[in-house]
């Protein structure tokens, strides 16, 4: 019979940048425009005159809902928002245990029981319409899974979800406990927005690798929760406030800014591996802060133009701008979030676009299989292994 060559191996850059893996209708990243989009809708945009819903409807649906499509499915979603008993139960234990961590390392050990106790089955194995109903219930849980996590590890009882309050004002208030300033819900909600999907980042295709695996949703999305714990992926907002809190005054900041640059260290908010220019969340989100007003605002504007002013004298040619770290990190401070929350709120929006990937990557039933290059030694033949016996 004939043999199909099996494909010859092909070099490809370190972190496989530049590289494009798959097709997708989800949306874009354009890194030298200063853009980016979900569907066929600017993202910011979108984070600027809609809902959270809106958002989510169009990632799974691939339209903006009318009125009635949106009551619909805000009314759907919102009945999903209660933890199954079993998994009400484990919570305390999963704070218990991971207390050291956070809610985003408990998240791993929640979703996965979530997925269990749901009844997730492999994407493999379901239909298009079961995979899109799990992939619903278990974004609309992860919200009241990260706010009993915080409350329990800081000694208080969770929050039960309402369902008459929109995505971002329930996530405040089981956060809280109390009915969320307008201000603040709707700055949070263009947070969230703004980071629902942003192309194929480390944890989105972490998520579709597993996908491509046939691996049930929650799997898919633990594996993702995974690579967004990374500091150098979703840990950046609470560390880009610390920056701020490290210079302390605004005499301290070309000292401090000049040191740490010279030191070859990475300074938290700047910097992105798609963008060459500014980051456009960061643009909106600055906006946001600047609605608030206040000290802090004004401290992070002055870091900002100062921080970016050394890098493009210190590091020429690298186009080092603020990236969505830095202000979101502001605007959630301004808005009465913990630091710990940052990255677990972070979350939060990715779940959605997560899903929205892991629901395509069903669709192609090729897994992803990539090789790697052996650079060790040169291996010995069987019988020159040394014996134990």
């Amino acid at each position: 019979m004939p043999t199909t060559e099996p494909t010859a191996p092909i070099e490809v850059p370190r972190g496989l940048k530049g590289v494009i893996v798959t097709e997708t209708t989800l949306g874009d990243v354009r890194g030298s425009e200063g853009f980016y989009h979900y569907r066929e809708f600017s993202a910011v945009d979108l984070a600027e005159t809609r809902t959270f819903e809106d958002v989510w409807h169009l990632m799974f649906h691939g339209t903006l809902p009318d009125a009635g499509q949106l009551d619909a499915f805000r009314e759907r979603t919102a009945a999903l928002r209660k933890l199954p008993a079993e998994v009400a139960a484990a919570l305390p234990s999963i704070a218990r245990a991971t207390a050291l961590s956070g809610p985003l390392a408990g998240l791993r050990t929640a979703l996965s029981l979530a997925g269990a106790a749901a009844g997730f089955r492999p994407l493999y194995d379901i239909d298009p319409e079961r995979r899109r109903a799990d992939a619903l219930a278990a974004c609309a849980m992860v919200p009241t899974l990260l706010t009993a996590l915080h409350r329990l590890g800081q000694g208080l009882e969770p929050v039960e979800p309402r369902d008459d309050l929109p995505y971002a004002a329930n996530y405040l208030y089981m956060l809280t406990g109390q009915e969320p300033d307008p201000d603040k819900a709707s700055a949070v909600e263009s947070y969230l927005i703004s980071t629902v999907d942003h192309g194929f980042n480390a944890s989105t295709f972490t998520a579709r690798v597993i996908a491509s695996t046939g691996a049930d949703l929650a799997a898919c999305l633990v594996g993702a929760v995974g690579a967004l714990s990374g500091p150098l992926h979703g840990g950046a907002p609470s560390r880009a406030l610390d920056t701020l809190d490290a210079i302390g005054t605004p005499d301290r900041i070309d000292a401090w800014l000049r040191e740490h640059i010279l030191a070859g260290e990475r300074i938290m908010g700047f910097g992105h591996p798609v963008y060459r220019t500014e980051d456009p969340r960061s643009r909106m989100l600055k906006g946001i802060a600047r609605s608030f007003g206040g000290d802090l605002v004004d401290f992070a504007t002055a870091v900002e133009e100062r921080a970016e002013a050394l890098l493009a004298e210190l590091k020429p040619g690298r186009e080092l701008h603020v990236n969505v770290e830095f202000y979101a990190g502001v605007v959630m401070e301004l808005c009465g979030l913990p630091r710990e929350m940052f990255t677990p709120t972070f979350a939060a929006a990715r779940v959605v676009g997560w899903s929205a990937n892991i629901l395509e990557q069903a669709e192609d039933s090729k897994i992803i299989r990539p090789q790697a290059r052996y650079v060790g030694p040169e291996p010995k033949a069987a019988r020159h292994i040394p014996t134990s016996r």
